[in-house]
């Protein structure tokens, strides 16, 4: 192996040479030469020639350096004496992220996008309700869709069927999650006769009050629902909804209610001050199926409401007749109203007259009669015997 060309046997590369200890790699002996004055005592390295060269560090030289010198295999490589060899190091990447660990609050993340918040049964689920405008725009999507898809066709005539099931649909999960808040209350009484003064027990009824007020906006939810659904059901029947069994009452706004008779007397033995008994001036109602003067009902009504602004109606509920224009202008005029229908069940041929027995048990201020059946004339007479002042309109006049 020859030196390279204009440099003496005496050089200090072969003395590299000689330090050599004979492995793949290779590194000689620097050659110190004197540069300018910015680059004093620079070094340079010069391989052998057919050297096996790895990984490449370039030194500073100045330009007028004769040769260039690599670092080769530096591990490899066997040298008599220390020399430090900087290598240039190139500016880390910012832009690279390794993979870290997923973290118990990436997970929690992660699984609260993918499958949103779901509380357990025994937590209040703090999420909130969905908005009025929602609301209205999704209900009347669904009447609006009932009606493009059955309308002008053989099923037309189930329309009506379907739109009052809309309502009723509402009302039936307002009255579930009324029973829920019954339960509810019963545990809170519990819950309060338990209290110890220990944290457990003060946790638990927290909890109970918590799920109280939960079940109340949800029920409150569910009968604006069902109100809403029950004007679209008014103006695509021309008719008011009406729910088959039980009393519509709407918890949040007590205006325009109808409540069952049995519902009130159950209510007002229990002497609870609850919505099943409306404060107010009671004023009892009868006519005729066949009497259908809309406009003395109403005017008759109206003059009964401006002396009672608090007024209540009250009426036998029949599906048509007087008693129907009365149901209509409490509908129009949102005046609560409580329907005191017979039980033909229990009374059999007497209901008609016991219902009559209980609408006055009410002790109404007034009652107003219009022409009809012998039922009717019944109620006027037991009311005159209790000195309650009756409105009785005749052939000629009232």
């Amino acid at each position: 192996m020859g030196a390279p060309a204009g440099l003496p046997r005496g050089d200090p590369y072969h003395a590299g040479l000689r330090a050599f200890s004979g492995s793949v790699g290779f590194l000689p002996l620097p050659v110190r030469r004197r540069g300018p004055s910015f680059l004093a005592d620079q070094e340079t390295l010069l391989p052998p020639p057919g050297a096996s060269l790895g990984r490449c560090a370039l030194l500073a030289v100045p330009a007028s350096a004769r040769v260039t010198g690599f670092a080769v295999r530096p591990r490899e490589a066997r040298l008599q004496r220390t020399e430090t060899i900087m290598d240039l190091i190139l500016p880390p990447d910012d832009t690279f992220e390794p993979h870290h660990a997923s973290s118990p609050t990436d997970r929690f993340i992660y699984e609260m996008q993918v499958y949103g918040y779901r509380p357990f049964q025994d937590e209040p689920d703090p999420r909130p309700l969905p908005e009025e405008p929602q609301v209205q725009s999704a209900i009347t999507a669904i009447f609006d869709a009932f009606t493009e898809m059955l309308g002008d066709t053989r099923l037309e005539p189930d329309l009506e069927d379907l739109f009052w099931s809309i309502p009723n649909l509402f009302h039936r999960a307002g009255e579930r999650i009324h029973r829920e808040l019954d339960r509810n209350e019963e545990a809170q009484r519990t819950g309060q006769r338990e209290q110890d003064g220990s944290e457990v027990k003060s946790v638990e009824l927290e909890r109970l009050i918590a799920e109280g007020v939960t079940l109340l906006e949800r029920r409150n939810a569910f009968e604006f629902m069902r109100d809403y659904a029950a004007d679209l059901f008014e103006a695509q029947s021309g008719s008011s909804w009406r729910p088959r069994t039980g009393s519509k009452v709407n918890h949040a706004n007590m205006t325009a209610a109808m409540i069952d008779s049995r519902d009130f007397l159950s209510a007002r033995r229990r002497a609870e001050t609850e919505v099943l008994i409306p404060a107010g001036t009671k004023i009892a109602f009868s006519g005729g199926t066949d009497y259908n003067d809309h406009e003395l009902i109403w005017a008759k009504l109206d003059q009964a409401h401006a002396k009672h602004p608090d007024m209540v109606l009250l009426h036998g509920g029949s599906p048509k007749g007087a008693e129907r224009i009365a149901a209509c202008w409490a509908e129009a005029r949102k005046v609560t109203q409580i329907t005191f229908k017979p039980n033909w069940t229990k009374h059999a041929k007497a209901a008609p007259f016991r219902r009559n027995d209980d609408m006055l048990s009410v002790m109404p201020a007034g009652v107003i009669v219009f022409p009809g059946s012998g039922i009717s004339g019944n109620l006027a007479d037991k009311a005159r015997r209790l000195g309650i002042p009756v409105w009785q309109k005749t052939g000629d006049g009232a």
